[in-house]
C-alpha cells in the first residue's frame, strides 16, 4: 500500500508552500475557540485565537492578491501580509515569526530540508528580537523548540523537517506550565504556543491531504478562575511612510505601558502596547507618519463578557447573527454593544470575502445578517453564500458607517432576519452619515473646490464642503443637515483630544438644542470627525 503512495518531495516551489500557508490559514481557524479558552498570559483576555487568525488571514489576503511564483514573492507576501494585518501581543509576534522564516526562505529558489531549517531558526532569532523582555514558557519558547528540534533529525526531506518540528513544538507546549506560574495556576499550556502548533499542522495537513477536522468541544474557559479586575487597554497603531528608526518610535512608546511591541518593514511601523492613556499614546505616535489604522480594545470589558458568557456553551444558539464589517475602535465597539460579530475594514481597507465569510462561520445561528457599511465592501458580501453553503445568509447593503449603526439598534438575536430585516433597512436609510477627511489632491467636484490638505465634508460619501479647520467643516455639514434629525453619534479620532470633542459636544448643544449629541472615541484614524444621525 505504501508503494502507491506518491514521494514525498526533495523541494517545495513557492506555489505549493503558497497554498499550503493558505490551508493552514483555515486550519488555524478550525482552533480558535480552543486557543481562545487558555489565554491567561499575559492578562486573560480570551482573544488568542482570534488575533492570531486574523493575523493570518491578511497573509491569506496577500498571497492571493500577489499570486507568488517565486520563493521572494512569497515571502514578501509572508512578512509584508502579516505585519499589515497584525492583531494583539500574539499576532504581532506571529508577524515576527513569519518575518524571521521569509529573511532566510527567500534566498531559495524552492524550500529543502537545510533551506527549512535556517528560515525556523530565522523565525525564532527575529520573534525573540522583536520583544523587548522575552518570556520562556510563550509562544517564543515553542518556535524556538521548534527550529531546535529540526537541527536533531537527519531527515533529507522538508516534510520530514517540518514533522521534526511539530513534534518538539508539541513537548515545548506542553512544558510551557513548568516555565509560567500564571499558566501552571490556571491549569493551562500557552495559548500562543498552541496557535503555532496548530498552523504547522495545518501546513503538514495541507502536503499529506488531509481534510480539516471538525472544531474541538471546549469544555471550559481558564479565564474563569480569574477574578474582575482593570488590566487597562490593549492598544495598536499601524504607521505608514515613517522617517525615524523603529527603535525610536519603541522608546517612546514604553514609558505608557507594558507587553510593548514595535516592529516596522517598508516604512511601515506596527505597534502593541498595555496601556492605561490609549488616547494619549496614539496622538503622540501619530506624529512620525501617517496613521493607517489603530485599536484600543478595554482588555476589563473582554475579561467581564468571558465570564458573562462561560456558561452559555450548552444553551441553545440564537435564532439570528449579525456581522458587520467596521473601522475605528469606538465604531467597532459600539456595533459589538449591539450584538455584531465585527470584521476589521472600511475605506481604503476592504476585507475579503473569505474574512466576512469567517466571521459568518464563527456565529452559532444559522440565520445571519451582514452589514458592509461601505458601497466598496457590498459585493464581496454577496459573494459570501457563494462559499458559506450551511447557513441563512442576508446582506443589508449598508453604504455608511451610520446606515449600519442605524439598522444595528433594530437588531434582535430571538427574532427570524425575515421580521428583522424590514425596519433594519428603513433605519439605515433614514440615518445620515457626516465624515471630516483630508483631501489627498486639489478637485473641483459638482461646485465644491478642495485643495490638497485641506479638510473636505462628506454627507452619506458624497462631498458636500471644503474648510481649513475639522470642527467648522462639520459645522457647516450640520447647517445643511441637523434640523432633520434627533440624535448624534460623533466619533474623534485619536488626532482629536477628548477635551476638544467635548467643547465641540456643548457647542452643538448650545446650536442645535434639539439634538441630542453623544461623544465618542474612536473614529476611523483618517478622519478627525464621524457622526451618525438619527
Amino acid at each position: 500500500m505504501a508503494d502507491t503512495l506518491p514521494k514525498e518531495p526533495r523541494t517545495i516551489p513557492a506555489r505549493e508552500l503558497s497554498r499550503a500557508f493558505i490551508f493552514a490559514t483555515d486550519w488555524l481557524g478550525v482552533y480558535v475557540d480552543e486557543i481562545n479558552a487558555l489565554n491567561v498570559y499575559p492578562v486573560p483576555d480570551g482573544d488568542t485565537g482570534t488575533n492570531m487568525h486574523l493575523t493570518m488571514q491578511s497573509v491569506r489576503r496577500q498571497i492571493l492578491a500577489e499570486n507568488p511564483t517565486t520563493m521572494t514573492s512569497l515571502c514578501h507576501a509572508l512578512a509584508y501580509g502579516s505585519l499589515l494585518g497584525a492583531r494583539g501581543n500574539s499576532g504581532v509576534i506571529l508577524s515576527q515569526v513569519l518575518k524571521g522564516f521569509s529573511e532566510e526562505a527567500r534566498r531559495l529558489k524552492e524550500l529543502d530540508a537545510e533551506g527549512l531549517r535556517k528560515a525556523l531558526h530565522g523565525a525564532s532569532r527575529t520573534a525573540y528580537s522583536a520583544v523587548m523582555k522575552p518570556v520562556e514558557g510563550t509562544i517564543l519558547t515553542v518556535v524556538r523548540r521548534a527550529a531546535e528540534g529540526s537541527d536533531e533529525s537527519p531527515a533529507t526531506l522538508p516534510l520530514d523537517v517540518l514533522r521534526e518540528a511539530h513534534g518538539s513544538a508539541q513537548v515545548a507546549l506542553e512544558r510551557t506550565p513548568e516555565m509560567l506560574p500564571l499558566l501552571k495556576q490556571a491549569g493551562v499550556v500557552d495559548a500562543g504556543g498552541l496557535g503555532f502548533v496548530r498552523l504547522l499542522e495545518g501546513l503538514i495537513a495541507f502536503f499529506e491531504g488531509r481534510d480539516l477536522p471538525p472544531p474541538p468541544k471546549v469544555e471550559k474557559r481558564a479565564q474563569q478562575q480569574f477574578e474582575e479586575e482593570e488590566f487597562g487597554f490593549c492598544t495598536e497603531f499601524l504607521l505608514s511612510d515613517v522617517k525615524v528608526a523603529t527603535r525610536e518610535i519603541q522608546t517612546l512608546v514604553e514609558p505608557f505601558g507594558d507587553s510593548l511591541l514595535v516592529v516596522g518593514a517598508e516604512g511601515f511601523v506596527k505597534g502593541h502596547i498595555h496601556t492605561e492613556e490609549p488616547e494619549k499614546l496614539l496622538a503622540t505616535v501619530s506624529k512620525y507618519g501617517t496613521m493607517v489604522r489603530s485599536k484600543v480594545e478595554d482588555m476589563s470589558e473582554q475579561h467581564s463578557e468571558i465570564l458573562a458568557t462561560v456558561d452559555m456553551d450548552e444553551a441553545e444558539p440564537p435564532l439570528s447573527a449579525m456581522v458587520a464589517v467596521s473601522d475605528g475602535y469606538g465604531i467597532s465597539k459600539a456595533f459589538r454593544g449591539l450584538g455584531a460579530r465585527v470584521v476589521g475594514g472600511g475605506q481604503t481597507n476592504n476585507p475579503s470575502v473569505e474574512d466576512i465569510a469567517d466571521a459568518v462561520r464563527s456565529v452559532g445561528a444559522k440565520q445571519v445578517v451582514v452589514l458592509p457599511n461601505n458601497k466598496n465592501i457590498i459585493m464581496a458580501a454577496q459573494r459570501v453564500a457563494d462559499i458559506v453553503k450551511d447557513k441563512e445568509i442576508e446582506i443589508l447593503p449598508t453604504r455608511t458607517m451610520g446606515a449600519g449603526l442605524a439598522a444595528a439598534v433594530l437588531f434582535q438575536e430571538n427574532q427570524p432576519l425575515s421580521d428583522l430585516l424590514p425596519a433594519m433597512q428603513e433605519a439605515a436609510d433614514s440615518a445620515l452619515t457626516l465624515e471630516v477627511t483630508k483631501a489627498s489632491r486639489t478637485v473641483t467636484v459638482e461646485d465644491v473646490e478642495v485643495s490638497e490638505g485641506e479638510f473636505i465634508g462628506l454627507a452619506n460619501d458624497r462631498l458636500e464642503v471644503s474648510a481649513s479647520d475639522p470642527v467648522e467643516c462639520l459645522m457647516q455639514l450640520l447647517e445643511r443637515h441637523a434640523e432633520e434629525y434627533e440624535i448624534a453619534t460623533l466619533f474623534h479620532s485619536a488626532a482629536i483630544e477628548p477635551d476638544e470633542a467635548e467643547e465641540l459636544a456643548e457647542k452643538l448643544g448650545e446650536t442645535y438644542p434639539e439634538l441630542e449629541v453623544e461623544v465618542r472615541a474612536g473614529a476611523p484614524d483618517l478622519y478627525p470627525y464621524v457622526m451618525a444621525l438619527e
